[in-house]
């Protein structure tokens, strides 16, 4: 690392992070600022890396976050900061964050996570990273086969995983051939799969056997 941006506004703070990457990088050049008026302008110059404040006196370091996005692509982002919570984390990776610190964690911690920035490993809190995995957890897209398929298709699905063929699941679901062969593409698709095996493999997931017709 060449040269080393630091936005924090608390004074004790701001030293104890310049302290720790001068450490790691004694190398390199250390800009700092307590204000994201000043931060904005020293980060439209080459930056490599970068420890960003979110809650600051004059604005948010969200906003630095964004112009490093846009001026030192190649800079590598970090939030330093004591928010947690799910709102402020999923603000900074949205506005380029590669990692996020909390100020709470202990110097060796800190040291440890930002070394690891040299061998492309994100710096991210052992909280922050539990806070992610739950956050999508809870709100990422429900997967199981039985949400992605509808009861046309688990219908096909299950005839033709007991060794139906296409003109005798068009004649027990009284549809034309033509249509349980769109069924199965769209089975297929949605399962990742390109046989009949496959498909009875899922279907005995299911526990699905061939039955009358359901209705959509």
């Amino acid at each position: 690392m060449k040269r080393i941006l630091i936005l924090e506004d608390i004074a004790e703070a701001r030293n104890w992070l310049e302290r720790i990457v001068l450490e790691i990088y004694p190398q390199a050049e250390v800009v700092t600022a307590s204000r994201v008026a000043v931060a904005k302008t020293l980060a439209l110059q080459p930056i490599d890396l970068a420890l960003i404040d979110l809650g600051l006196p004059d604005g948010s370091g969200l906003e630095v976050l964004r112009i490093l996005r846009r001026s030192n692509p190649a800079a590598i982002k970090v939030v330093t900061t004591v928010m947690g919570d799910d709102a402020s984390i999923v603000s900074a990776l949205a506005a380029g964050a590669d990692g996020y610190l909390l100020k709470e964690s202990k110097t060796s911690m800190l040291v440890q996570q930002l070394q690891q920035l040299g061998h492309g490993i994100p710096a991210i809190s052992p909280a922050i990273a539990r806070r992610i995995m739950q956050h999508f957890r809870l709100t990422g897209p429900v997967t199981t086969i039985e949400d992605r398929l509808t009861a046309r298709e688990t219908e096909v699905l299950s005839l033709i995983a007991s060794g139906l063929r296409n003109a005798e699941v068009a004649h027990v679901m009284s549809i034309a051939e033509s249509t349980v062969a769109g069924y199965i593409k769209v089975v297929y698709r949605k399962l990742g799969i390109s046989s009949r095996a496959e498909a009875a493999w899922h279907a005995t997931q299911l526990g699905l056997r061939s039955g009358g017709p359901v209705e959509d």
